[in-house]
């Protein structure tokens, strides 16, 4: 059966996965899908009215137009600013894969589409013996790897990209996010020499954002940048809805 959503990887921490993937559920939204989103671990999160606020799953749910319950968009928060594994052990919390995969399940059954985005890079531990990796098989969804749009990139891109291949994952494509105001020299030939060696499409690029856009100039960009990973959603959803029926 094919998959009715994408899971949102990056190839270090602080590239733009959650503006990326905010993005693309403003942009189905806007085309009328029913879509939800999920961040199953979140560290780093402030304390408001005695309770962990998991900012990028807020911000998330808000992009997508949803109201599903914080604990199943943010299963798990964390306090400290680390990989989740880590700051699960440091705050005596144990990680179930199979609780997130029973959140993923619910909200699948939910909406058409959902986007669920990783912390960190694509090899960050989620517990003391597991990695992304494992957790992207447990929902098996097919992966969108966003990359940072500056000098070692390709090498990074690269590297992320066949990790995830030696791992039997599914790799749809690449977006290269421009996630620091000032560009280098290597911001004209990135895409380039991504597509010479890419072994999966790159779908675009997000330039640097000094504002954190609203849903209707979110979907507005998406449409303008990333269109070739909505149709992506869409052909994903049209061949899902066919093996259904």
């Amino acid at each position: 059966m094919k998959a009715r959503g994408l899971f949102v990887t990056g190839t270090d921490t602080g590239v733009g996965k959650t503006l990326v993937t905010g993005l693309l559920a403003a942009a189905l939204r806007a085309q009328g899908v029913d879509v939800g989103v999920m961040k199953p671990f979140e560290t780093g999160c402030p304390i408001e009215a005695g309770r962990l606020m998991p900012q990028d799953a807020l911000y998330l749910r808000n992009m997508a137009g949803a109201e599903d319950e914080l604990e199943l968009v943010c299963p798990y928060r964390l306090r400290d600013p680390l990989a989740p594994g880590v700051a699960a052990e440091r705050e005596g919390v144990s990680i179930d894969l199979w609780s997130v995969r029973a959140a993923y399940e619910e909200l699948a059954q939910r909406h058409q589409f959902l986007l669920v985005e990783s912390a960190g890079g694509l090899l960050v531990p989620i517990t003391e013996r597991l990695l992304t990796p494992h957790l992207i098989r447990v929902l098996d969804l097919p992966v969108l790897v966003v990359a940072r749009g500056r000098l070692g990139t390709v090498n990074h891109t690269l590297l992320t990209v066949h990790e995830a291949l030696r791992w039997r994952l599914e790799v749809a494509g690449v977006i290269l996010s421009h996630s620091e105001p000032q560009a280098d020299l290597s911001a004209e030939s990135n895409a380039r020499v991504l597509r010479q060696f890419l072994p999966v499409p790159l779908w675009g690029e997000i330039p640097y954002l000094d504002y954190s856009p609203d849903r209707e100039s979110a979907a507005r960009l998406a449409q303008e940048r990333l269109l070739p990973a909505l149709e992506w959603c869409a052909r994903m959803m049209h061949e899902a809805e066919k093996d259904e029926s």
